[in-house]
């Protein structure tokens, strides 16, 4: 191995070294930059496009519940074996998957759901705000859209449900308007007449689109001296006054790191004596190209309640994401999840029932914990390295705030709030 001189021994500026350049780390190094560090991001794929390439670019700030509740186990064995349902648990990747399923199925205790609703209800109030600040300060605030969001139900008899859910959250002041007949079609004309009434959001927002909005963040971490190793880091040292970063080609030291690698983090983890319950859970989408429409086909972020979906209007055109599949990172992706993305998306809207459109598919990994909670800490015992990952599906929501969050801890700057609910040592 070689040692660079670049960053050893250190510069004027105290130095950074971000592991991981999805949306996460991308924030984390700006966020770095803010506080007068030298930072260097490390990954070894280009910026953003990982799992923050294929997200639905919405902000879901309203989805405080974790992902195990008594209400999913109790609907998960009849959601796996629906053909056309949300999750996916593929036979071979079983066995691997058992011990993180029985912590998943621990962490649906009323007391541990109770304390991580509290804990993502924190995050997510301060999401947009973070976002707002994090884009005021590179100039790029076009890139953050008040879209509203509607979350719409086709079965008529499901509106108490509705309303059911819209009481729930008006209880964490999260704001919703019911919306039936005339008032939907309205809001979005070319919804099928099969949908039957929707909760509007009129808060929520969404992003242009997640991959230029990461290209946006990472040409201002580069313009302000940001410098990317695009390598696979192997190692992490850690020593008394710093922290070593070990590439196929070089070794070099920081005074602090931060491990912001989503789903592909658990080696770098185990090395510096840290396990926890890490499961890389699949994401299927599809793109639908909409530039050469008259009119777009949707004018709002959507998602479907009964067939848990999220269709969503980008730059880069409609984005339809879906399907949860606990499947590792090196399964091959299934076409027939696609295929199941295609068909929800034409049932609620037909105009996409048209086989010259032009459509892409993209399968990547959520990093998700088993109590649906992000890791923000330090290193128990060694406090220069620290960690900011495993927002599930919320990386995107969540990823201006973590950063903030992350960067306070190295400042050994008191928090905007508690962060004692993401220790990596919970588990």
């Amino acid at each position: 191995m070689t040692q660079s001189a670049k960053h050893t021994p250190f510069n004027d500026e105290p130095t950074v070294a971000v592991v991981g350049a999805g949306v996460v780390g991308l924030c984390t190094a700006l966020e770095a930059q803010r506080h007068g560090f030298q930072v260097t991001l490390f990954d070894k794929s280009l910026p953003g496009e990982g799992a923050s390439f294929g997200n639905a670019g919405y902000l879901a700030t309203e989805l405080i519940d974790p992902l195990a509740t008594k209400k999913t186990l109790a609907a998960a064995p009849r959601m796996w074996m629906d053909p056309k349902g949300p999750l996916a648990l593929p036979w071979k990747y079983l066995p691997q998957a058992l011990p993180w399923l029985a912590r998943f199925v621990r962490s649906a205790s009323s007391a541990r759901v109770e304390a991580s609703r509290q804990a993502l209800y924190q995050l997510n109030q301060a999401a947009v705000p973070a976002w707002q600040r994090c884009l005021a300060d590179i100039g790029a605030e076009e890139y953050l859209v008040p879209s509203g969001y509607l979350l719409v139900w086709e079965s008529e008899n499901k509106l108490d449900e509705a309303k059911t859910h819209a009481a729930y959250l008006a209880q964490w002041d999260i704001e919703s308007v019911l919306l039936q007949g005339a008032q939907l079609r309205e809001k979005e004309p070319e919804l099928a007449e099969t949908v039957s009434h929707a909760l509007f959001f009129p808060n929520a927002c969404r992003v242009k689109d997640p991959y230029l909005l990461s290209k946006q963040l990472f040409a201002v971490f580069q313009a302000r001296g940001g410098c990317f190793e695009q390598t696979e880091v192997s190692e992490i040292l850690l020593q008394e006054n710093a922290v070593g970063v070990v590439t196929a080609t070089s070794q070099n030291k920081f005074e602090h790191v931060v491990l912001c690698t989503g789903a592909w983090g658990k080696p770098l983890l185990e090395q510096t004596g840290i396990s926890v319950p890490l499961e890389a859970e699949r994401g299927y989408h599809l793109t639908i190209e909409t530039a050469d429409m008259e009119t777009p086909p949707l004018q709002h972020p959507i998602g479907s309640a009964e067939r848990k979906f999220v269709m969503s209007p980008l730059a880069s055109g409609l984005r339809v994401v879906g399907i949860t599949e606990i499947g590792g990172l090196r399964l091959p992706e299934f076409t027939r999840r696609f295929n199941v993305l295609r068909h929800h998306s034409r049932q609620l809207l037909p105009r996409l029932n048209n086989p010259a459109l032009k459509v892409s598919e993209w399968m990547g990994h959520r990093p998700t914990l088993a109590d649906s909670l992000p890791v923000i800490d330090q290193h128990p015992r060694h406090p220069r390295l620290l960690f900011a990952f495993g927002n599930q599906h919320l990386g995107l929501t969540q990823a201006a705030i973590s950063a903030e969050l992350v960067i306070s801890l190295l400042r050994q700057v008191e928090p905007e709030f508690d962060v004692k609910p993401y220790r990596v040592d919970r588990f």
